[in-house]
């Protein structure tokens, strides 16, 4: 019995018949789907998915399918290493993919339950100089401190010397606000206000009052989506009439929906990947699928996650089939051109994407660049 199956062996092959079983190459996010930040979770968990999905109806990695799975962490730190050490033990991931936040991010590096595993966290939501470049965390989008270099290097020919800035206070906003003060000694820019509120709230109330107490003419806001939508609304409503800058971390297509386009108008942005409207072939790409896939949860922020996908699909197309392959392959990669954007993970000194653009609400909601 055991010569005539040795013997049938290479017929199955011929007959359609399996040699081995295909299995799930498990891809996991721990991240905020409750609580301030579960619109950027559930956005960059759309976007992945969107991508996985896609590699999936073509045949998959070699046979085997990509499955995507999303644990909650409600933005707790504490949460986010325990599902993380969890989710080690039980799934056996090739890949971490978009926990959101700085101090989530930074909680994961500090426990060192991803290094020993050698299993990578590829997409982390955070431009914090903190998590730029730990080893096995990559971050696909530039970071906090090019957003502010770039907005000041605009500003100061403009004339807009004064300008205040309201952050979530945590290290992620402390991170910002240190390289928004050097931005603004280079270029020649006054902080006249610096207005802190509660991390993981909307408590904006007294960042607000000293905004329009110090009236400057512009205001940075370094906060999160719930946040900054809060503080666009009290501002505005108590006649605040500065110009209000957000950073890339604020969900825009969800502000303009929350405000609708008149208490939007006038609210500009920087964005660290390119507008959906863009030209670009990953961008026409994504709008495609996009499109086929009426998932109510994909956003502006969801092209973050889907450019996660790509690094993480590039890396197993080069035969990484386990957590530190998969870590190995990302570290390796130069000048990865995902069709125009273009990521660099040469450099633990900087973030693997130098892109850096703004736009603002303009009447009706357009997007104006």
């Amino acid at each position: 019995m055991i010569r005539l199956f040795l013997a049938l062996l290479p017929l199955c092959g011929l007959l359609g018949m399996p040699s081995a079983v295909a299995k799930d190459l498990v891809v996991v996010q721990v991240a905020s789907l409750s609580g301030p930040q579960a619109v950027t979770g559930k956005a960059i968990a759309a976007g992945a998915k969107l991508y996985f999905d896609h590699i999936n109806a073509q045949g998959g990695i070699n046979g085997n399918s990509i499955r995507l799975l999303s644990r909650d962490d409600a933005q707790k730190p504490e949460e986010t290493v325990r599902l993380v050490k969890e989710s080690l033990r039980s799934d056996e991931p090739i890949a971490f993919l978009g926990t959101v936040g700085t101090n989530n991010v930074e909680a994961l590096i500090r426990d060192g339950s991803l290094g020993r595993s050698g299993t990578p966290l590829i997409g982390a939501v955070s431009g914090a100089s903190s998590v730029i470049g730990a080893p096995g965390v990559f971050v696909v989008k530039a970071g906090y401190r090019d957003e502010a270099e770039a907005l000041f290097s605009r500003l100061a020919p403009l004339g807009q010397k004064k300008l205040g800035i309201v952050f979530q206070d945590d290290s992620f906003g402390k991170d910002v606000l240190q390289g928004t003060e050097a931005a603004a000694a280079k270029h020649g820019v006054e902080l006249v206000a610096r207005a802190g509120y509660e991390r993981n709230t909307t408590k904006v109330e007294g960042a607000v009052e000293a905004m329009l107490k110090a009236a400057p003419q512009a205001i940075m806001l370094v906060g999160t989506t719930a946040a900054g939508i809060e503080f666009v609304r009290q501002y505005r409503q108590r006649g605040g009439v500065s110009t209000l800058y957000g950073l890339s971390i604020i969900d825009t297509q969800q502000l303009l929906g929350k405000l609708g386009p008149a208490m939007a108008r006038g609210y500009a942005f920087s964005t660290v990947v390119p507008q959906e409207q863009s030209t670009l072939p990953l961008n026409r790409e994504y709008v495609k699928l996009k499109a086929a896939a009426n998932n109510p949860d994909l956003s502006s922020r969801s092209l973050e996650g889907y450019i996660a996908a790509r690094v993480l699909v590039a890396a197993l197309r080069q035969g990484a089939t386990t957590g530190p392959a998969v870590q190995k392959a990302v570290s390796g990669m130069r000048k990865l051109d995902l069709g125009g954007y273009v990521l660099d993970f040469a450099s633990n000194q900087r973030a693997a994407s130098s892109y850096v653009d703004f736009a603002m609400f303009g009447e009706g909601g357009r997007i104006v660049q």
